[in-house]
């Protein structure tokens, strides 16, 4: 079975280019249908796993409290890996066909108000490198509503400040260009000037755009912490996510009547119905305003 995940592993990423966080997740969720294919059901062969076998491993995955977005992953990744094996001759069916994925609910994304966005975008002191550098990293999420991800994939020929854009490799490898507004192109200038250079190491030649202080790219839990203490600093309760201010991009666009498909093109999603979220939730939000506003609401 190990050699099969080992094969799987090297298609995802070599054919079809996934992103790295989507193939930790294939391998880590496969590995535990391996574990329990093998210790309860005691199949040591992918020709003899039925769809029963499915069904009763992901029974399984339920009793032990996962929510129903873990099981239908779990699913997403048993049902690309069985249909690898058909497609490769390595197995003579595909059990995975007619299992049903969960229904799950979906919530709406947080999103800060415009005094929080400015509130936090100013919580950076500029008395030192780490300030121009954590500055500048939540100007351009804010700006361009980049995943983290992708903000810390950045290197520093992917900025381009005189054109006015950033140049993203999203998920699935795909390339996409986004403007940059005037105030995080200001930022950036201030971080490449006044403090990415006491971050670069003579030992490692790193060229991304964001160091840490070993002079290497700063990591997603580097990142993370940097948040916490600067949403600390600013006083905000709202519990945020680095996704929070790509949500938040998103919902100041459209409720400043931004296209629809523009706001996708930008957010580098595959499909619109994705994008379509944050019409909800600016719908939600007129709603608050009504209701607090409106005399006789």
């Amino acid at each position: 079975m190990e050699d099969q995940l080992k094969d799987f592993i090297h298609y995802v990423t070599i054919e079809k280019g996934l992103a790295k966080n989507t193939i930790i997740s294939y391998e880590r969720d496969l590995k535990s249908y391996f574990n329990y294919l093998q210790k309860v059901e005691a199949v040591m062969n992918f020709n003899t796993v039925q769809r029963v076998h499915i069904i009763q491993f992901l029974s399984y995955l339920k009793s032990n409290g996962k929510s129903a977005k873990t099981l239908a992953r779990h699913i997403a990744s048993i049902r690309a890996f069985h249909q690898f094996l058909l497609r490769e001759k390595m197995a003579d069916h595909d059990p995975s066909v007619h299992i049903e994925t969960p229904q799950q609910e979906k919530s709406l994304p947080k999103v800060l108000s415009l005094v929080e966005v400015e509130v936090l975008l100013d919580a950076p002191k500029l008395d030192s490198h780490f300030g121009y550098r954590d500055k500048a990293m939540l100007e351009l999420l804010y700006a361009t509503g980049i995943r983290v991800s992708e903000l810390i994939g950045l290197k520093t020929g992917d900025v381009h400040l005189t054109m006015g854009f950033v140049r993203c490799i999203g998920k699935g490898n795909k390339e996409r260009i986004i403007p940059i507004g005037q105030t995080a192109t200001n930022a950036l200038i201030d971080y490449l000037d006044h403090g990415r250079p006491f971050f670069v190491s003579k030992k490692h030649k790193d060229d991304s755009l964001f160091l840490n202080h070993h002079g290497k790219q700063l990591s997603r839990q580097g990142f993370w912490k940097i948040l916490k203490k600067l949403t600390q600093e600013a006083g905000i309760e709202k519990d945020l996510t680095p996704h929070t201010l790509r949500h938040s991009f998103a919902t100041h666009l459209l409720e400043n009547g931004a296209d629809l498909r523009a706001v996708q093109e930008m957010l580098g999603h595959a499909d619109i119905s994705t994008t379509q979220i944050y019409t909800h939730v600016t719908k939600t939000r007129l709603k608050d305003v009504y209701s607090q506003f409106h005399p006789r609401a």
